[in-house]
Order: structure tokens, then C-alpha cells, then sequence
């Protein structure tokens, strides 16, 4: 569940295509603005990106996606200078949403400016004032909701552009403005990572970088490598199947994809197959396992009896399109009688409703979390997660665990998967799951994976969280 970086190829795509203002320019800069505000303001509301976007007019998505990607990153500068600005409560949410995301945009260089130690940030879309301030002001008058205060939103952003140092300066005096993140959740990761805090909040708030998993049934990690030269695609490898983009690209458009040469996966996902002792006609459970991307991982390397099990009948099918995209369904191996795949739409910890009562070899339980470690691919998350979302999930993890442990035969590994940086969900989780699961022996595994810049200023994979246990004899 946690492979949220594999999850939609249009995420993965629209990320890579991040439009620059002359592309832009197609389509009329008001139309974004005023889709993007809508689409801010439902995020506000509780709703994901990942299923806001794909009811966006195909034609303006791309466009709506990088501005409000953008804008998500950097929403408490927004938000803070709207507060300066308005003399009284904004008129309507959505108004807000547009005053803010047009005052995140205009502010831009000056945040950049002011911010010496801070990375000049690669995705921001640059535009002259002028057009900024004119386009947003027609934005406001194709809803019926902002248009009556077009003419505030025009005096809102006029007086930033005469008052814009002071502003910046004012808003720059609280901790939100200053890491865009709030404040609970800074005060989280000063209290779980004092010396390393800061540097994480500021690389959450950098695009990722496009990681591919080569698929090793299809190709080797030097062929595809060389096929992406040849196309004048330049990459590092990271790991024995892992390859980094030096500059993202639309995920189509990399040769291999429909020959299943490739997936999307982030480096620190493809960490999992290495800390399972897994073996050729093993039976293994990947729980919590769409949108499949380590279920296909383990494929590759190994001939398995695999179940793959997900509530979301939906995602699950997502599974399946991408099994089948990479050629490691059953119909592709029928002739290998150790390879065995299925499918099941089930709560994992309602065993009644999927459990056959033949144990497990070893279970991957990649379990629900907060998905606090790839807030840098889904930057909505940090506005639709609450402080007491960690201890909901940390619960809802045990109970998975639990349920989960007792379907792994004596002997057997159970690896423990979050997606988060959160110590209840990763350390502190597991040294509960150590004393309470019958029979736990803790393993060596990484443990926790934190996002942070390499000597060279470079975040090569997302935070995810690993302990491994097994079953006592």
C-alpha cells in the first residue's frame, strides 16, 4: 500500500512533465489558475490529488497538476501573506484558495531570494508580475464565487508587489512560512530527528527524482541502460535493479515501457526483496500489496506461489494491468509449475473472509502509514494528514500484523513496511510488534531510511521504515 510512487503512471507522468511557462502559454494562464484554486480548495477539504487530478479536462492536467504541486509545497507562504493582506476573513474558501495560490506564485523569487541557504527550486514556474496579476484577476471571474472580488484579489496582489520585502519579512517570522509544513508536523521530527529536521523539511519540499526498477526477466540493467543512451537519455544506477533519471521525463516516453522493460519504483521500495530470505516455489504474501510494484519486484527475481492481497478491489486490478504490462502473470510462465499468482479483495485482517489456512513461507506487510516518508511525490499529504492520524494508523498497523502473523508458518519472515518517518510507525511500532507477536524474533534489517541529500545535495530515495521478524520453530 505504501508504494504510493508506483501507483498511477499519470502521477509519475504528469510529475515528469512539469510545464514551463512557454508551454504554459497554450493554454490561457487564467484557466489554470482558476482550476488549480478549485483543486487546492477540495485538498483543503480532505480530498487527495490522486483522485482530484484525474477528473481534470485532460487538456489543462498537466498544466493544474505542476501548479498545484507547486503551490502544496510552498502553501504556507500563500496562506500567511493572504493573512497580511485581507483586512478581514477572506469572502469564501475559494477565494482564499485562489488569493494564496496566485500570492505562492508572484512570491516565488523573492522566498527564493531571501532564503540564501535555501536550494533554488527547480519547479517553480516563473512568470513577469504583470502577467501573474492580470491572468489571476480574470481567473476570479470565471467562477461565480470569486468573481464579485476580483477587484480585492487585484488590490491584494498590487499592494504585495509595492510591499513585497516587508511582507516576506513578517510572514518569514513563523515556523510554517519557514519550513511549509505545519506546525505539528515539525514539531514531530525536532522531537524524533533534532539534528536532522530541518534539512528534511527542506528536501520534503523538492520534486523527486524519477527512479525506474529494471525489469531483469525482460532486460538487463546494462542493455536498458544502454538502450536510454542510445535515446539520449542520461542515468545513474543507484542499485543492482534501480536506475535515477538525471532529468525526468514523461514515463510513456521511455523506451521500454510497453515492452514491460521497466517500472516506476523508488529506490528505497526496491530495498524489500533483499532483506526476505525468499526461494524459487516459496508461498509468500505480499498484504497491503497495490499497486503491486514489490509483489512485482519479488516476481522478477523469483519463481513464486504468490497471493496478493488488497482491500481495493480497484487497485487490485491496478495489479494486474501492471503484472500483465511486465509480463509476470501466470499465462506468461504456465508452463513453470512453481509460478502460481492470485489475486484477493480483502481486508487483511479479516482472515475469515481470504484465509485458506495453508501458512505462509513469508509475508510482506506493507502496511497503511501516514505516507509521511514520500510527501515529496505527494505534497498533498501534509494537508490531509491530522497529529492524530499517526496513532490511528500506528493501531490499525497492529491489528493488520497481528492478524497476519498468525497465517506465517513456524520459521517463516514477516517483513514490516511503512512508507514514513514517523517513529510510531516505524522504530517504536516495531519494538511493540517484537514483544506482543508469539513467538517474534527481531532480524536485522535497515530500519529507518530517511530522505535526506547525499554529499551532493541529491535525495535518492524517499523515507520508508523496515524491521523484519520470524516466527520461532
Amino acid at each position: 500500500m505504501t508504494d504510493e510512487a508506483d501507483f498511477s503512471i499519470l502521477q509519475s507522468k504528469l510529475e515528469a512533465e512539469f510545464l514551463t511557462p512557454l508551454t504554459m502559454s497554450q493554454i490561457p494562464l487564467s484557466e489554470l489558475l482558476a482550476e488549480t484554486a478549485t483543486v487546492i480548495h477540495q485538498v483543503m477539504q480532505g480530498q487527495s490529488l490522486s483522485r482530484l487530478l484525474p477528473a481534470v479536462d485532460e487538456r489543462h492536467r498537466a498544466g493544474v497538476q505542476a501548479l498545484s504541486f507547486f503551490a502544496l509545497r510552498h502553501w504556507h507562504r500563500g496562506l500567511a501573506l493572504s493573512e497580511q493582506l485581507l483586512s478581514k476573513k477572506a469572502p469564501n474558501p475559494l477565494f482564499k484558495s485562489l488569493l494564496a495560490l496566485s500570492l505562492t506564485l508572484l512570491s516565488a523569487e523573492d522566498f527564493a531570494e531571501l532564503a540564501q541557504d535555501e536550494p533554488q527550486a527547480s519547479d517553480y514556474p516563473v512568470y513577469e508580475a504583470f502577467t501573474l496579476v492580470n491572468q489571476a484577476v480574470k481567473a476570479a471571474t470565471l467562477h461565480r464565487k470569486t468573481a464579485p472580488f476580483k477587484g480585492l484579489l487585484n488590490a491584494c496582489l498590487r499592494r504585495y508587489q509595492r510591499e513585497s520585502a516587508s511582507l516576506v519579512a513578517q510572514v518569514m517570522q513563523q515556523v510554517e512560512v519557514r519550513y511549509n509544513f505545519p506546525a505539528w508536523w515539525i514539531d514531530a521530527l525536532a522531537k524524533a530527528y533534532p539534528q536532522d529536521y530541518a534539512a528534511l523539511l527542506q528536501a520534503a519540499n523538492q520534486p523527486a527524482a524519477l527512479c525506474l526498477r529494471v525489469n531483469r526477466r525482460q532486460v538487463s540493467l546494462a542493455q536498458f541502460q544502454a538502450k536510454l543512451a542510445a535515446a539520449g537519455i542520461r542515468t545513474e544506477q543507484l542499485d543492482e535493479d534501480a536506475l535515477m533519471l538525471e532529468q525526468a521525463i514523461p514515463v510513456p516516453q521511455i523506451p521500454g515501457y510497453a515492452e514491460g522493460h521497466f517500472s516506476v519504483q523508488d529506490l528505497a521500495a526496491q530495498q524489500a526483496i533483499k532483506m526476505l530470505p525468499l526461494k524459487d516455489g516459496m508461498r509468500v504474501l505480499d498484504a497491503c500489496a497495490a499497486p503491486g510494484g514489490k509483489t512485482a519486484h519479488m516476481l522478477e527475481h523469483y519463481d513464486l506461489d504468490m497471493s496478493i492481497l488488497d482491500v481495493d478491489a480497484r487497485r487490485l486490478a491496478q495489479v494486474h494491468e501492471n503484472l500483465a504490462r511486465l509480463k509476470l502473470l501466470k499465462a506468461d510462465h504456465a508452463d513453470n509449475p512453481h509460478y502460481q499468482i492470485r489475486t484477493v479483495a480483502a481486508d487483511a485482517a479479516a482472515l475469515d473472509r481470504w484465509y485458506d489456512g495453508k501458512p505462509f513461507d513469508v509475508i510482506m506487510a506493507d502496511v497503511p502509514c501516514t505516507a509521511a516518508g514520500i510527501v515529496r511525490r505527494h505534497p498533498d499529504i501534509k494537508w490531509l494528514r491530522r497529529p492524530e492520524d499517526v496513532h490511528k494508523t500506528a493501531a490499525l498497523q497492529r491489528r493488520i500484523v497481528s492478524a497476519l502473523w498468525s497465517t506465517l508458518k513456524a520459521g517463516g519472515h514477516l517483513l514490516y513496511i511503512t512508507c514514513s518517518i514517523f517513529p510510531e510507525e516505524g522504530e517504536l511500532q516495531a519494538t511493540y510488534l517484537a514483544k506482543h507477536l508469539p513467538g517474534a524474533q527481531r532480524l536485522p534489517a535497515l530500519g529507518q531510511l530517511l530522505a535526506l541529500p547525499d554529499e551532493h545535495g541529491i535525495v535518492k530515495h524517499d523515507g520508508f521504515f523496515y524491521a523484519l521478524f520470524r516466527k520461532s520453530d
